[in-house]
């Protein structure tokens, strides 16, 4: 039987979507990386929040779940939870201007509640080793090597989101993985311009 989103999942994709693919657009083009440290950010934080918020789309589920068994080992691991746990430090800290500048450590992340998603994440993956990627831009024919390291102890020392995932490279390989997750869903794109 097949299942179709309802009148308001469809509202709800289709703005997300929509929004996705314009920052996923903006972000993917090399002006994109000369302008303000803070406009990056910004516009980086949206991109995760929006891609987090599609993945309670129940589909998902399904899609990460496939990834698991079907692709390269924490393939689904990268395009699930840590996505997941880099939009949440986003939201949950909002102190920072720059990518550079966010951290947090056990204290700050358990202020107010231990066990929940990020301290969960990092449990999980503190001290595992890190894991190497590459990916493709057509456009400019440019294959970028990158690298995803997990903290070796999860304590008090502050944990620099930089250092668990470059900026420019690591935003970028996200945002390919996101998009690759997102567009299993998508049966067609219609320009409304």
């Amino acid at each position: 039987m097949e299942q179709r989103p309802s009148k308001s999942e469809e509202l709800f994709l289709s703005l997300g979507y929509n929004r996705f693919y314009d920052l996923h657009e903006e972000i993917m083009n090399d002006i994109f990386w000369s302008k303000e440290d803070w406009y990056r950010f910004t516009k980086v934080s949206h991109a995760f929040s929006v891609y987090a918020e599609l993945l309670s789309y129940e589909p998902f589920k399904h899609v990460l779940e496939a990834i698991k068994e079907k692709r390269p080992p924490m393939e689904s691991e990268i395009g699930g939870p840590l996505l997941k746990f880099i939009r949440n430090i986003l939201i949950h800290f909002p102190f920072y201007e720059t990518w550079d500048e966010v951290w947090v450590n056990k204290e700050l992340i358990n202020w107010q509640k231990e066990g929940q998603s990020i301290d969960r994440f990092l449990k999980k993956n503190a001290g595992n080793n890190e894991v190497k990627y590459r990916f493709w831009e057509p456009d400019k024919k440019k294959m970028t090597y990158l690298s995803i390291s997990f903290p070796e102890k999860y304590d008090e020392n502050k944990i620099y989101l930089k250092d668990i995932i470059s900026e420019k490279e690591g935003v970028k390989f996200s945002l390919i993985m996101m998009n690759q997750i997102l567009n299993t869903q998508v049966e067609s794109i219609k320009n409304n311009a």
